[in-house]
């Protein structure tokens, strides 16, 4: 049990000394750590000297990185025996230092691929800048940084430090691991201890049908969204804000009539909600008291012959969980239609993109700040005059800068590789490599696998919207903690049912999905689902799972029986199931059918219970106790779901490493970095060691507060070994007001019929150049008979003349 527990509730006071407190609150009598079973090191207590010449004791390596003045020194100062070590930092810029278990066959400790191990330690400090840090042989790639476990707090006398590891990872067969230190001061260890946790539990059995048990099950639920949404936000209490402002419809929209609902999962009730602008295509982010920011809209729709674009609002309003009510903020300092939204370690609101009022592409940055509760004025954000697309997945690194994947939603993003890094305070830009079909990424999904601490992004599919091309089937992987991160080639999604034209057919070649929807599930795994083969149109029938453990997709999941494309999403509810809302084809129609999926987890038996959760205003460092009905492998944070488009940058899974008191009883281990967890309301989860989630409960993290504000709050262990790729920064275009977009941007020919619906610019390959098949494509697609000729004709679908298409 670890001997420094910071508990807050109602004791935030004494966290001030708990440096001072610490020898105190010893609750074992020192006990030297032995080599061989159940302790899996060897030397734990650096008793054995190196071999003559070598300057650490035997099966220990001096390890670290970065510009700092460290030192290392074995001493007399022992937890128990004669020996121990001390590492010191007395200067530091960067990086860390710590003393790390050998990293070779013989010092270096077997584990088995997916057992878990308990990692003790006794330790002294007077800096809080210490982290447990484990690195992993993979049996292809070699040794690698794993994940930071833990930040043990200041400790004037001899404390201890337990944490259990996650699962070993596939292809792993040795780990090591240290306390690095990586602030100025002084550490000393001894007794070091690696234990396996006991066998794993017995298999659970099935609460449902084999089929249940193995792929999950959707249904249909009996009510119907009472708004055409184009956006789902999963609030804090656990009920689900669908914003539809005009809904795509032209009518909608000279009524001034705009609308949003909250939908309460627990009694499966909606309520519409007065919406004071046509939200429609706005960004949307949760601030980290919960509120939701919903930024910019529709000011206006393209003009009937297409010379006018969609126009972007400046508005920018909050909505209140607890009031259920819009209240307006400070206006951008511009229009962004389909602009990107993504909060940063500080709270702050970053964003990028989309169109100015006059359907120009914006070139400017906002930011909103927390603090001040208003959008700053230009000349204080840092701007790159650079044009991100529409809807650009902006996701914050670890070290606070931003990725730009590749995906979005209309027109590519940046020129060059497809993806990139903004680096905000250098305010600079960098390419990326390895993203196939860069420019075919239209509608793509990509979402920071679980858990956050990897740094891994996937990205799924895609398209273009004015080639309209069939979607792919390509993912691409990146580790944004490589020395010059690059993409790597994924599985190729799984294949499904496309409906083309009413009639089903199998997936062939490299046929694939855009508008396709990734979840992040509590049990580590991802929930890809929904899409289509073009744009808005021809659904795709298919899910799967993608396991970041195994880097491979589970096929062969049950399918959403409702059409999920243009204007659909899906997102994770507080009990684990996923919800998926939406469908609104190219002729106009809106889909008001609701989904509800299930996972297998849900049909492998009881659930486990957090029958307590001391405190649910947690603080980055912190320690935090909950209680729970039996055993659980792991436990994490989900942000809760902000999802437009098939983009939610903001969608992340952090694991909560564990110092397992005993069977009920169970601390766990805040990250201290505000960039992995970014400030706000997170769905805790508990898991067992059969994947089965317990409801969530939700817990609040951030500050301020009496730790935080302390000398003894640590800093984030940020792994700057992740430096910025190897190519030179890109240079910034000088200062300009907007870049042209074309009115195709959105793949729609404005000539025929409402604004409403969309006429594809270029027809699928499949369909020939001709009056007749074009017309044909049509109606098998549900478009209206009788569409008037805005203007001129040209597809040529209106032969006879008499001003409407296809009569």
């Amino acid at each position: 049990m670890p001997a420094n527990i910071r508990r807050k509730a109602g004791r935030r006071a004494a966290l001030l000394a708990v440096g001072a407190m610490t020898a105190g609150l010893l609750l074992t009598a020192p006990q030297q750590a032995t080599a061989g079973p159940p302790n899996l090191l060897t030397n734990s207590g650096f008793e054995t000297a190196g071999a003559p010449g070598e300057d650490m004791p035997s099966c220990w390596e001096k390890s670290g990185w970065g510009d700092n003045d460290f030192s290392y020194a074995t001493v007399a100062d022992a937890h128990s025996g004669t020996k121990a070590m001390k590492v010191s930092l007395t200067r530091r810029l960067s990086g860390d230092r710590k003393a790390l278990v050998t990293e070779n066959a013989t010092c270096a400790p077997t584990v088995v691929p997916g057992r878990q191990y308990d990692l003790s330690a006794w330790y002294k400090s007077n800096t809080p800048d210490v982290s447990v840090t484990v690195f992993r042989h993979d049996t292809t790639a070699g040794w690698q940084y794993w994940t930071d476990l833990q930040n043990p707090p200041v400790s004037a006398g001899w404390a201890r430090t337990e944490v259990r590891t996650p699962a070993v990872p596939p292809g792993t067969d040795k780990i090591t691991w240290g306390l690095s230190v990586y602030g100025v001061g002084t550490l000393t260890t001894d007794d070091y201890a690696l234990e396996e946790v006991g066998a794993a539990p017995p298999q659970p059995g099935c609460t449902g049908t084999a089929e249940q048990c193995a792929k999950g099950k959707w249904e249909v639920i009996p009510a119907k969204n009472p708004v055409r949404s184009m956006h789902a936000v999963v609030l804090k209490n656990g009920k689900v804000l669908l914003i539809a402002g005009s809904g795509n419809d032209i009518a909608q929209f000279n009524a001034g009539t705009f609308t949003s609902a909250v939908y309460d999962p627990a009694n499966g009730s909606f309520k519409t909600i007065p919406t004071p602008v046509d939200m429609f295509c706005a960004g949307h982010v949760q601030l980290s008291d919960g509120r939701v920011l919903v930024m910019s809209g529709n000011k206006g729709y393209p003009s009937a012959d297409g010379k006018i674009g969609y126009q972007g609002l400046k508005d920018s309003y909050v909505f209140d969980p607890a009031t259920e009510a819009y209240t307006r903020t400070n206006d951008m300092n511009g229009g962004h239609w389909y602009p990107s939204a993504t909060i940063l370690g500080n709270g702050d609101v970053i964003s990028f993109g989309g169109l100015k009022e006059d359907s120009t592409g914006n070139v400017t940055a906002e930011k909103f700040s927390a603090a001040q509760n208003k959008w700053l004025p230009m000349n204080e954000v840092n701007q790159t005059w650079s044009y991100w697309g529409l809807y650009p997945s902006m996701i914050l690194m670890q070290d606070g800068r931003l990725f730009y994947s590749g995906s979005h939603t209309f027109g590519s993003g940046t020129q060059g590789s497809g993806a990139s890094i903004y680096d905000y305070n250098a305010n600079t830009i960098t390419d990326v490599p390895g993203l196939r079909k860069k420019d075919e990424r239209d509608e793509s999904a990509s979402v920071l696998l679980p858990p956050a601490q990897d740094q891994r992004v996937l990205t799924i599919g895609g398209g273009n919207n004015e080639s309209n091309p069939a979607a792919n089937r390509l993912t691409e992987l990146i580790d944004l903690k490589a020395p010059s991160p690059a993409y790597t080639a994924g599985p190729d999604l799984p294949q499904g049912l496309v409906d083309v034209g009413g009639v089903k057919r199998a997936q062939t070649g490299a046929e694939g999905k855009m508008y396709v929807s990734a979840v992040l599930l509590p049990d580590g795994k991802v929930l890809e689902t929904g899409g289509g083969l073009h744009d808005r149109a021809d659904p795709v029938y298919e899910a799967s799972f993608f396991d970041p453990a195994t880097n491979t997709y589970k096929a062969g999941l049950p399918a959403d029986p409702i059409p999920r494309t243009y204007h659909s999403g899906a997102f994770l509810l507080p009990d684990g199931r996923v919800m998926t809302v939406g469908d609104n084809p190219g002729n106009g129609t809106y889909n008001n059918n609701v989904s509800i999926y299930t996972p297998p987890y849900l049909f492998k038996g009881a659930r486990p219970k957090l029958t307590s959760v001391i405190d649910t205003q947690w603080v980055y460092g912190d320690t935090q106790r909950i209680t729970v009905d039996r055993p659980i492998a792991k436990a994490e944070l989900i942000r809760p779901a902000a999802v437009t488009h098939s983009s939610d940058p903001n969608q992340r899974f952090v694991d909560l490493p564990m110092s397992v008191v005993n069977n009920t009883t169970i601390d766990l281990n805040v990250t201290s970095n505000p960039n992995l967890a970014p400030p706000g309301w997170y769905m805790l989860f508990g898991v067992d060691a059969n994947g089965i989630p317990s409801v969530a409960t939700w817990v609040h993290l951030g500050g301020p507060s009496a730790l935080a504000a302390t000398a003894e709050a640590p800093s984030p262990h940020v792994h700057d070994f992740a430096d910025a790729p190897q190519a030179a920064p890109k240079q910034n275009p000088g200062k300009r007001d907007s870049v042209p977009v074309a009115p195709s941007v959105a793949g729609c020919d404005r000539h025929y019929g409402t604004v409403s619906q969309c006429v594809p610019t270029n027809f699928p390959a499949e369909v020939k150049p001709t009056t007749r098949a074009r017309c044909d494509w049509l109606a098998s697609h549900q478009y209206p008979r009788r569409m008037k000729v805005n203007g001129s004709d040209p597809l040529r679908l209106d032969p006879d003349g008499d001003g409407y298409a296809c009569t």
